[in-house]
């Protein structure tokens, strides 16, 4: 296949082998599995630099899009889900932004006396019932993440609530509770026999472990929630600017 960007173009170089690669991954080869041109020869055959090169690949690398090996070279990342950190959405509301079908495999409301932990985020006693919210979610294929919710009681949800709403919507809309603030803590962990089999991985396999804790406008307690993401579908990102 061959390559090549306008050197006669006033949009600079780099932008313009940027454009290039997007379209190289889409080709259904690259999409297969097969590893893109080496960097010494694409560069050549675009007659720009390596380092200009490397500029427009470091960015796809960045957004998830490739991923190099080294020794071997870049290739087209597996399929993954993402999320932002600075994005305050709900999960239904983020993946619909991000044009992503969202399937509910599980869902399970349940009123329970709740642990030491979650009364303490709550600030109230464990005989104080609160609801619980389970949720086994995914692409239509199959399931990525499991998400357990505590809510105050103050909040005022009953358990009736049709939960394939987005979750914060129904807060808003509904109880007039607006979530304002959410501190997370994110870490790796193996699947228990429990995770395992709900997102179909192998006991021991690695997962994404999230805990947040979503505040109102007041920085009253709201939600604690916790989420297992299979590691191999979902990607959360971190984006910080320096002011």
């Amino acid at each position: 296949m061959k390559f090549s960007i306008n050197h006669k173009s006033p949009v600079p170089l780099h932008i313009q082998a940027e454009e290039l690669l997007r379209n190289i991954i889409k080709d259904p080869q690259y999409v297969n599995g097969k590893f893109l041109p080496n960097e010494v020869d694409l560069a050549k055959q675009l007659a720009i630099s390596r380092t200009t090169l490397r500029q427009a690949l470091n960015k796809l690398v960045y957004e998830g899009l490739l991923v190099r090996k080294k020794g071997i070279g870049t290739k087209v990342a597996g399929t993954s889900v993402s999320s932002k950190s600075n994005n305050w959405l709900s999960f239904s509301q983020e993946m619909q932004a991000r044009g992503i079908p969202i399937r509910n495999f599980e869902l399970h409301i349940s009123w329970v006396s709740p642990e030491e932990q979650v009364a303490n985020f709550f600030e109230i006693s464990t005989a104080k019932k609160v609801l619980k919210l389970e949720r086994l979610r995914g692409k239509p294929e199959g399931p990525f993440v499991y998400f357990v919710s505590y809510f105050h009681p103050r909040v005022g949800l009953t358990g009736d609530e049709d939960f394939k709403r987005p979750l914060y919507e129904i807060l808003e809309n509904d109880y007039s509770v607006i979530a304002n603030l959410s501190k997370e803590e994110i870490s790796a962990k193996t699947a228990d026999k429990n995770i395992a089999a709900k997102l179909e991985v192998t006991p021991g396999d690695p997962i994404l472990f999230r805990k947040r804790f979503v505040y109102d406008q007041g920085d009253r307690p709201i939600e604690f929630n916790l989420g297992y993401y299979r590691a191999d579908s979902f990607v959360y990102t971190v984006e910080s600017r320096r002011e």
